[in-house]
């Protein structure tokens, strides 16, 4: 604890690792480096003509702590995903007025569906292997039946399937849409002293502007730019967590699933550790499976959809499918 990590080097077929507590620094040598260092740290911060003139705040989610930030101002969030979106909820209770700007129509998904949570209907969906197409139905049928259609409420139309972006689960947006507690406006165009103006011309006088923009994946200790073949910021893995270049440099957990976590990450943890004694007792064969999973580290676990284009969906996987690919992964490592 209270150590940060400065510098990972590759060294002589194993690790340096320069690290400093109390201003001190020390370098000790490994086999093998796991990075869990998170994804979500590091602001991803839109540019805007006229931004620099904007005369109020300006802040990034990652900097949001609470309600207190939002009390009696007039708000504007930008951006869709889940904290952009429970962001414009808070807001709609404590600001004086909310606009909630996106480039795209989304699906509001409801946190529960007949008395149970929606990602426990979803995986009763996926164990009786209902195929995709069904699910999209099934899920569709639901909204329509629950809320309408978003459009109605002033809400950008999906301009995709079910399944093509990660899921938002928030049933107080719309509810606060509908009261006019939150104004929803298309993708910004630019700023002013004063606001914004959107992308139909419409403007809106606030004096906060929260960017819920999502977070770039940065490795700043690591050395080599090509340890992670990570061209335009976005890291190309084998597994989603293999280095392509080095057999003993991990990565756990530069995922975005469709579901929890941990789950995942104690099978990531699995997999990296059984590979890596592999690595120790029969070195050959770490360097033929790596090799193996290495050719095919372009494939997506997308569970059969196709993610819109953007930072946070190149990271997106289907768990089911991804957990199988674990499974299939460990049965190579045992074989």
């Amino acid at each position: 604890f209270n150590t940060s990590v400065v510098r990972v080097e590759a060294m002589d077929q194993r690790w340096d690792v320069t690290i400093e507590r109390d201003g001190r620094q020390q370098t000790l040598r490994y086999d093998g480096v796991v990075v869990a260092n998170g994804h979500n740290w590091f602001p991803k911060m839109p540019t805007y003509p006229g931004l620099d003139e904007f005369s109020g705040e300006i802040l990034h989610s990652a900097d949001y702590k609470g309600a207190d930030q939002l009390r009696d101002r007039r708000v504007l969030v930008v951006g869709a995903g889940n904290t952009g979106c429970d962001i414009a909820v808070e807001a709609a209770q404590n600001a004086t007025a909310t606009y909630h700007s996106t480039r795209r129509g989304y699906y509001y998904n409801p946190k529960f569906v007949f008395g149970k949570p929606s990602d426990q209907i979803a995986d009763q969906l996926l164990a009786m292997r209902i195929p995709l197409p069904l699910r999209r139905a099934a899920f569709g049928a639901t909204l329509r039946t629950t809320m309408g259609k978003f459009e109605k409420f002033g809400l950008q139309k999906p301009d995709h399937a079910f399944f093509e972006t990660h899921p938002i689960v928030n049933q107080q947006l719309v509810y606060y849409v509908g009261h006019g507690d939150i104004t929803p406006k298309p993708d910004v165009d630019h700023f002013d002293a004063d606001g914004a103006v959107f992308a139909d011309g419409s403007r809106a006088d606030v004096d906060l502007v929260v960017f819920a923009t999502g977070y770039l994946a940065v490795f700043p200790f690591l050395t080599d730019p090509d340890a992670l073949d990570a061209a335009g910021g976005r890291p190309r893995l084998a597994l989603q967590m293999a280095s392509p270049k080095y057999p003993t440099l991990w990565l756990s957990g530069l995922i975005q699933p469709d579901s929890g976590q941990w789950t995942i990450a104690h099978w990531q943890g699995m997999a990296i550790a059984a590979f890596l004694r592999l690595q120790r007792d029969d070195p050959a064969a770490a360097a033929r499976l790596h090799g193996h999973i290495n050719a095919h580290r372009q494939q997506r676990f997308t569970g059969g959809a196709h993610y819109k284009e953007s930072t946070r969906h190149f990271y997106e996987i289907a768990h089911q499918d991804y957990l199988q690919a674990l499974q299939d992964f460990l049965g190579e490592v045992a074989a």
